[in-house]
């Protein structure tokens, strides 16, 4: 593990300061107050009264043993994520077999998505599930968008891996960050192209009217759009790593491996989509 990037950039550095001078991978400069004996009866360094009894107490204790902060590493980010993607793999492969499982899927991963990004405290098993919903929602459309145009789902997942493993490079090289005044911008995009896809269904099931099939200048609406959105999945993306790398030198629970797991998957899930779109678009044009 010595050899990945990622892992060296998210490394906890030297001397935590949260434990001053004695902290993980820092140095003691201090000197050992019981390291010289005080006449009895006189002060010890640091002032305060010592008997010989105290004396021969302290000499003879246990030496103190490691205690297991149970903090998260990137160990636990990469088994968590592991897992989750394992599960949309399996619910997609169900899905592919039985299509009605999509809409399942859509309801259910809505739902949970909200309730996973609200709650104070991560549940595994609602995040499990959330990623076996996933799995229901990107096995039906691929299977929809692979009987359109024969091969464009393989073509979506190695855009999706180039994409990631970019990333994932730029971000452990320190080539790219995430920062304050582009996050702000991410999340008002994303609210409002979240809020232009609920809306575009509705009219779509209701109204037989899809926004993404109105041209501009000749080019689709739903292209321009998709372009848009892979920029905004890969930025999440972006910030799921820089989530991780400060969970890891905070030292927070591993339990929010599980949160850092969700949020990736969420990411991932979203760049496929879109890019499975843009393809879809761009194909039919050719066409």
């Amino acid at each position: 593990m010595a050899g990945n990037p990622l892992i060296n950039n998210m490394t906890k550095p030297q001397g935590d300061p949260r434990f001053g001078q004695f902290g993980a991978g820092g140095t003691t400069t201090a000197s050992n107050p019981y390291g010289q004996q005080a006449p009895y009866g006189q002060q010890a360094p640091y002032g305060q009264p010592v008997s010989a009894e105290q004396l021969n107490q302290m000499y003879t204790a246990p030496a103190a043993t490691p205690v297991d902060t149970n903090r998260i590493t990137i160990n636990d980010i990469i088994v968590k994520t592991g897992l989750n993607f394992g599960l949309v793999l399996v619910a997609a492969v169900i899905a592919w077999q039985f299509p009605i499982l999509m809409f399942v899927g859509l309801v259910g991963g809505l739902v949970l998505g909200f309730v996973n990004a609200l709650k104070k405290q991560v549940s595994p098993a609602l995040v499990m599930t959330y990623s076996v919903m996933e799995g229901f929602l990107v096995g039906g459309l691929s299977l929809f968008f692979e009987a359109s145009y024969p091969g464009i789902v393989i073509q979506a997942v190695l855009a999706t891996v180039i994409v990631f493993g970019t990333i994932l490079a730029l971000f452990s090289s320190g080539k790219i960050r995430a920062t304050a005044k582009l996050t702000r911008f991410f999340m008002v995009a994303a609210i409002s192209y979240t809020v232009f896809c609920l809306v575009n269904l509705v009219t779509s099931m209701f109204f037989d009217f899809n926004a993404r099939s109105v041209e501009v200048m000749g080019i689709p609406l739903g292209l321009i759009i998709g372009l848009f959105a892979v920029l905004l999945a890969t930025y999440s993306l972006l910030l799921d790593f820089t989530h991780a790398s400060e969970a890891i030198k905070s030292g927070l629970p591993e339990r929010e491996s599980w949160r850092i797991a969700f949020g990736l998957v969420v990411s991932l899930v979203w760049l496929y989509i879109e890019i499975l779109r843009v393809i879809y678009y761009i194909r039919s044009m050719a066409d």
